[in-house]
């Protein structure tokens, strides 16, 4: 709406008036206050890279969530460049002590801080059991009250963020629904992931929905099992696939990129990118942590193409 009352006779915009009924849009969250921080865990050696996905990460998180207070620690951290986990955990508690005393000190009606210091969210698609030790390692030992949270998958928008990775790659349509090819496109996904059984499992249901979107077969493997990735090529192509593809079922810090490539020629196939900074990443980091507190619900995922 816009009234002629503006200066030198130009139109002022007005705000809408907020739409009635069960239709309205819903008021944009925001983060309680208080709120415990989101500590985002990155495994693997640290490196620029691996902060700069990390940066991005919890980016996509804060936008989603004006005001959330989300900080990374490393598992293999050195406390210089890079703050390990245990050293993040302590430094926020010891920030909301602060700032607490800080609020008496004013003279302000301030209540003690109660519950976790930290929601810990480890930067895994899958269940990788040593890594997660070592997070539940470095939240013991920081003797600091914090929340640790399940690993990222499986769900709907990481079998999206597989599916964009393959397309960039060349390796699958971009969308199936459009009447275009790709001469390279995959008839045969390996989706390879780390932690052995138990992360091939739930790399399997993500897998399930990856061969949805894509209307072909997708089988996982481990690449931290010898003879797994070459044995799951050589069931796809007894099964009729021909032209395979390697799909890491992976963020990326968490496997040396060396590994990733001599899969690869082990299958004899081309490989996407692991999922990275995609912005799904995000987004399940910060559902992790409002699923955790209880103020929001999971995000949904996009439906199948």
């Amino acid at each position: 709406m816009s009234s002629p009352t503006g200066p030198a006779g130009l139109p002022v915009r007005m705000p809408r008036p907020r739409q009635p009924g069960r239709h309205r849009r819903p008021e944009p969250l925001a983060a309680p206050e208080g709120a415990p921080a989101l500590v985002l865990a990155v495994p693997g050696t640290p490196s620029a890279a691996t902060r700069s996905l990390a940066e991005e990460v919890v980016s996509i998180a804060r936008s989603e969530l004006p005001g959330l207070d989300a900080r990374i620690g490393y598992l293999d951290g050195d406390d210089a460049e890079f703050p390990t986990l245990q050293s993040v955990l302590t430094h926020t508690a010891q920030e909301r002590t602060a700032r607490y005393e800080q609020a008496l000190a004013a003279g302000a009606d301030a209540k003690q801080p109660e519950g976790p210091v930290a929601v810990v969210v480890p930067l895994l698609a899958g269940p990788d059991n040593a890594l997660l030790r070592q997070v539940r390692q470095a939240v013991m030992e920081s003797r600091i009250a914090a929340d640790l949270t399940d690993v990222l998958g499986p769900h709907p928008l990481l079998a999206e963020g597989l599916h964009v990775r393959l397309s960039e790659a060349g390796l699958a349509r971009a969308d199936r629904a459009r009447l275009f090819t790709v001469a390279t496109a995959a008839d045969g996904i390996i989706l390879a992931s780390v932690g052995g059984e138990e992360a091939v499992q739930a790399a399997g249901i993500t897998g399930m929905l990856l061969a949805a979107r894509l209307a072909v077969p997708v089988m996982a493997a481990a690449l931290d099992q010898d003879g797994s990735i070459a044995a799951i090529a050589e069931q796809l192509r007894a099964s009729g696939s021909q032209n395979l593809a390697l799909a890491p079922y992976l963020i990326g810090p968490e496997i040396d990129a060396g590994l990733l490539e001599a899969a690869a020629k082990e299958a004899g196939c081309a490989s996407s990118d692991a999922l990275g900074p995609y912005p799904a990443i995000g987004k399940l980091a910060l559902a992790k942590y409002t699923t955790a507190l209880g103020i929001a619900p999971q995000p949904q995922g996009a439906p199948v193409r």
